[in-house]
């Protein structure tokens, strides 16, 4: 009885070290996971391009200090812990025994390098240390960040503050920034040495970029995707076909127009979500004479003619047929889910062609204008299709905008260039607070992180004081006070024309789990494919 009890137990025994090894071999098996979406990256260079999808895609191999929860609350990352020394000093504890991709090991020295790096002016990152005076390194796991004066969005700003390997950039000649806008090639902008979930492994522009799990990570993926393959591809009906078809896993980025028959389709689900981003119109308002214009005075710089083309828009038109109700009608450049966003301040009227023909008219236009519209055609939802609209309905008051559609590599580094007239962009807030908005579009453009996105040359000397006010300013209620005045008077003067904040549902097949992502930054370290 005895024995037979041993070899039962022997075998029980080694039923259970198979089935272990069976388990740990499925659970070791790579998983990969094909994402698809119309627009690629611009630059593996982290401190290069504020980009949404650059900075989403980049960020899954680079990692700050600190990082986003799935509800947006900031946490540690390779930074354990900190804690204010005084109102103007934030000490950090760096986590420790964090390596590189090429094993080198993550220090101190890491991160005064690239705060150095970030701030340098052909890059358009600065934002994200903005406020921050120096950094000084304590100990080889200890930094001090060195305040101009208290900094209520610090921490938000972080989440985007990149670290990269000194040693890696020496080595690899890539301690300067690519200067993109020039159409610069560095190490740095076409290879990666991060700390962060996956590495890199290739990049080919307008085709792929591949991605491996980082088994060398100090922390662990929340999903099970070992593998991915990101694919821009422009042509919406070749994005949902290639869904359909079974050929990519997920679609971030819906034509409208195909939502609620992807709803209805039984192999795929949609996940629903908001997007803390604002499309909007940009004019050159900063230059006696026009780039792309009839020669004479810039039109733009009077109110009035701005007033009268934003009258023009029928934004419930667009919303409804273009859209197909996947935005909100804007007219505040942040969109709900933003410290700072007002409902009330929010409402957009009826579009009013004869009262926009009437202010034209008194501004000493009554033929209308001509100007040239730069629009990118693979950036944004339907973004073609919306300038197209516009410039119809800016035709019904007179105004003759000649439509420039092209893909948004060579868009963004024409605007950078100020190499326009007028212009469409989207902007997210990647904060999640009005400061960043008002901050990178709206204040007097100069060196640093201050209107760096501002290329329309807006200057206006009431917002300047508010937002550099609202840098430093602690208490809430004050604060949010600067920025309703702030948004109050760039509404009210026109200086940008909001159209629509957009909504962002995406879809993917059944077996596929993701957590959305409101400022349009699917994380892959969350998904999980069954």
């Amino acid at each position: 009885m005895y024995q037979r009890f041993l070899k039962t137990s022997r075998l029980l025994t080694l039923a259970i070290g198979m089935s272990a090894a069976l388990l740990g071999a499925t659970s070791a098996q790579a998983v990969e996971f094909k994402w698809a979406a119309q627009n690629d990256i611009l630059t593996l260079d982290p401190h290069s391009q504020n980009h949404a999808t650059t900075n989403n895609i980049v960020g899954h191999t680079y990692e700050g200090l600190v990082r986003y929860d799935k509800n947006y609350k900031v946490e540690p990352s390779l930074a354990t812990s900190w804690s204010n020394i005084n109102p103007t000093t934030v000490r950090f504890n760096l986590r420790k025994n964090v390596k590189f991709n090429d094993g080198s090991a993550f220090t101190a020295d890491d991160v005064v390098f690239s705060f150095d790096r970030i701030r340098q002016p052909q890059g358009t990152m600065q934002i994200y240390v903005a406020g921050v005076k120096e950094m000084k390194k304590v100990d080889d796991h200890t930094v001090d960040v060195i305040l101009d004066k208290p900094n209520p969005t610090l921490f938000n700003n972080f989440t985007t503050f990149y670290i990269m390997s000194k040693s890696w950039s020496v080595k690899n000649k890539s301690e300067k920034i690519q200067d993109y806008k020039a159409k610069e090639i560095t190490f740095a902008s076409t290879n990666t040495n991060g700390t962060g979930p996956y590495i890199i492994k290739e990049w080919a522009p307008d085709q792929r970029v591949v991605l491996t799990a980082n088994k060398s990570w100090w922390d662990k993926l929340q999903g099970n995707v070992t593998d991915i393959i990101y694919t821009p591809i422009k042509s919406d009906p070749t994005r949902i076909a290639a869904l359909l078809a079974g050929n990519v896993d997920a679609v971030t980025d819906l034509p409208t127009q195909d939502v609620a028959r992807l709803r209805n389709t039984p192999t795929l689900s949609v996940l629903d979500g908001p997007e803390v981003r604002t499309i909007f119109f940009g004019f050159d308002l900063g230059s006696d004479e026009l780039k792309y214009a009839p020669k004479g005075k810039n039109f733009f710089k009077d109110v009035r003619v701005r007033k009268a083309l934003s009258m023009a828009i029928d934004r419930t038109a667009i919303q409804r047929s273009i859209m197909r109700g996947m935005s909100v009608p804007a007219s505040l450049i942040i969109a709900p889910g933003v410290n700072g966003y007002n409902a009330d301040m929010d409402k957009t009227g009826p579009a009013d062609v004869e009262g926009a023909k009437k202010l034209l008219a008194d501004a000493g236009y009554p033929n209308g204008l001509e100007f040239t519209l730069d629009c990118p055609n693979n950036r944004y939802v339907n973004d073609e299709e919306v300038c197209q609209a516009v410039v119809n309905m800016w035709a019904k008051i007179g105004v003759k905008a000649k439509l420039n559609a092209i893909n948004f590599g060579p868009f963004i580094s024409k605007i950078q260039n100020f190499d326009t007239s007028a212009y469409l962009l989207g902007w997210g807030v990647a904060t999640y607070d009005a400061q960043y908005s008002l901050q990178s579009l709206v204040m007097t453009r100069t060196s640093g992180p201050d209107g760096s996105f501002n290329f329309s040359k807006v200057s206006n000397t009431r917002v300047d004081a508010l937002i550099e006010a609202m840098k430093t300013e602690l208490d809430k209620s004050k604060r949010d006070a600067m920025i309703k005045e702030a948004l109050t008077i760039t509404r009210d003067e026109v200086l940008y024309i909001p159209l629509h904040h957009q909504m962002r549902p995406w879809a993917m097949k059944k077996n596929v789990t993701m957590t959305h992502n409101s400022n349009d930054a699917p994380k892959m370290y969350y998904v999980t494919v069954n």
